[in-house]
């Protein structure tokens, strides 16, 4: 029995957990955001809201700076992103006094049914709401000018075959021959046949 046991293992060994857990944080402090599984998210939020706080203490007055960077830079693993860390990430969380993160639950991962989550920065920077107020004025004006789909499709030219199709002989409208066929079910290859 397990008790008092914290932490996850996540099927890994020590070594394959911490550089995980690098790499994840390192890519939510990127992108701000981060597509993932619910139980590698949870994982790592706590050592990330840790990593926010660190830096708040570093940029407070009267706190190390440097120190803070270096603690931040073990974990981190792209200069740039701890500098980001330091410069845009933590300035915006002064006020906040805890629970920089949100972990949203999107459903099932097609291949495996794993349960999927995103966790996200809950303050978003400027650079971001900048972004989503261009992408909302871009697509007032596409919504005006997009024509009637009432219209019918003109059709194809007869010179294309048409995707999945074989192509045909000219003379005999039969499959050209030499031509591999290739079996939809068994992969295997029928040549000649039809």
């Amino acid at each position: 029995m397990r008790h008092g046991v914290a932490g996850r293992k996540l099927g890994r060994n020590t070594s394959q957990r911490i550089a995980l857990a690098r790499g994840l944080i390192t890519e939510l402090f990127r992108h701000d955001r981060i597509s993932t599984t619910e139980a590698k998210a949870r994982f790592m939020r706590g050592q990330a809201e840790h990593l926010i706080t660190m830096a708040k203490r570093g940029l407070a007055e009267g706190g190390n700076a440097v120190h803070a960077r270096r603690l931040a830079a073990r974990v981190i693993t792209d200069p740039d992103v701890t500098k980001r860390l330091f410069d845009e990430v933590a300035p915006r969380f002064v006020e906040r006094p805890g629970g920089y993160t949100r972990l949203v639950k999107v459903g099932p991962r097609f291949g495996d049914g794993a349960p999927m989550a995103v966790l996200e920065l809950v303050e978003r920077g400027a650079d971001d709401k900048a972004k989503k107020e261009e992408k909302a004025k871009e697509k007032k004006p596409k919504a005006a000018a997009k024509p009637d789909k009432s219209k019918e499709k003109a059709p194809k030219p007869a010179g294309k075959p048409e995707k999945g199709k074989e192509k045909e002989s000219k003379a005999t409208g039969r499959p050209e021959k030499g031509k591999e066929k290739v079996s939809k079910t068994s992969g295997r290859s029928e040549k000649g046949k039809s």
